[in-house]
């Protein structure tokens, strides 16, 4: 069974995630004309977000590095460590796929 500090971390790695999720959410629908929004792809996107910031957290955690002298881990620190984990996978998946989006860009030209 997991100690309260560390279901606390958990917690706040997985809302760093999902927090990411919203960001880049939020810049695609204003970036972007004529977008419908998808309530199943959303959630499903806020849930792999929340996923990656849990398992970044988790791995930090785990792995025993220390941050600032510090060589234990916080929720607070937990959740930004989510949030740049989202972050930095979405940039390494951008630059593997060469793209600059990972979303489908609608052509929103009239005809």
């Amino acid at each position: 069974m997991f100690e309260s500090i560390y279901l606390s971390i958990l917690i706040a790695g997985f809302g760093g995630g999902v927090v990411r999720g919203l960001v880049g959410f939020v810049k695609h629908q204003f970036a972007y004309k004529n977008i419908s929004f998808k309530l199943p792809y959303f959630l499903a996107m806020m849930f792999i977000s929340g996923i990656v910031g849990l398992l970044t957290a988790m791995a930090v955690k785990e792995a025993g590095f220390t941050f600032l002298g510090v060589n234990t881990i916080n929720p607070a620190l937990a959740f930004i460590i989510g949030y740049a984990g989202g972050d930095f996978i979405e940039n390494i998946f951008k630059i593997i796929i060469k793209k600059s989006s990972l979303y489908p860009v609608e052509n929103t030209k009239e005809k």
